[in-house]
């Protein structure tokens, strides 16, 4: 007699799912029959405003994207160049001192010019002084 419960709960169920499926896909029906579908004008209406504010919103954001890619791009360049600029001062101001330390223990004649050394709108044409003298006396 277990079988024939078992059978029977099955049939039961199978009906039970069929109903289901039937009344849902009829609800479906009736709902969709409530919708107010637009009109051919409508729709052709409807996409071009769509496609016209994504195509405005894509030149906007092109236009933004080239203006700050070349802000950033000049900036980054300047801040580069004033970076390399400081970098290569503070070398050349180390170097210098160091070449003027040299050159006051190897020639004792060179010490007023190795004193102007340290101003820093000298130390070029004092840089290339020593460097003379340097290659005089080792010769």
């Amino acid at each position: 007699m277990a079988k024939k419960d078992k059978k029977v709960t099955n049939k039961e169920n199978n009906n039970k799912d069929n109903k289901n499926k039937k009344s849902f896909f009829k609800g479906l029906k009736a709902e969709l029959k409530k919708v107010i579908w637009p009109t051919p004008k409508q729709l052709v209406n409807n996409t071009i405003a769509v496609i016209t504010i994504v195509l405005i919103t894509t030149i906007i954001v092109f236009v933004l994207d080239l203006a700050f890619e070349s802000l950033n791009k000049y900036g980054i360049d300047k801040i580069k160049a004033s970076i390399q600029a400081i970098e290569s001062t503070n070398t050349e101001d180390s170097s210098n001192t160091t070449e003027n330390t040299v050159n006051e223990t190897t020639n004792g004649e060179n010490t007023t010019t190795t004193e102007n050394a340290t101003d820093t709108n000298t130390a070029d044409e004092t840089v290339n002084e020593n460097q003379t003298t340097t290659e005089n006396n080792v010769e």
